[in-house]
């Protein structure tokens, strides 16, 4: 991994009625919070995928480059 690459790893417990709002239009972006309390800003697009029909639940690892552009995002659990 690049010297300047970041990586945030954050949880998230979200019924599927929650997970109902990544979907509305113009609603492009989540911010979650990271393990050690910063604030990051995921797109929608991005946690789409890990939506289930009880909604999302899980850890996950987001790593972004010096632009702040994604990496890697990935469920860890």
């Amino acid at each position: 991994m690049g010297k300047d690459m970041r990586t945030y790893y954050f949880s998230l417990q979200l019924s599927y009625e929650q997970c109902q709002q990544l979907y509305y239009a113009g609603n492009n972006s989540a911010v979650v919070a990271d393990e050690s309390g910063i604030r990051v800003q995921v797109p929608t697009k991005n946690l789409r995928p890990f939506v289930t029909v009880t909604g999302i639940k899980g850890r996950f690892r987001l790593i972004v480059n010096e632009k702040n552009k994604i990496v890697s995002f990935e469920k860890m659990t």
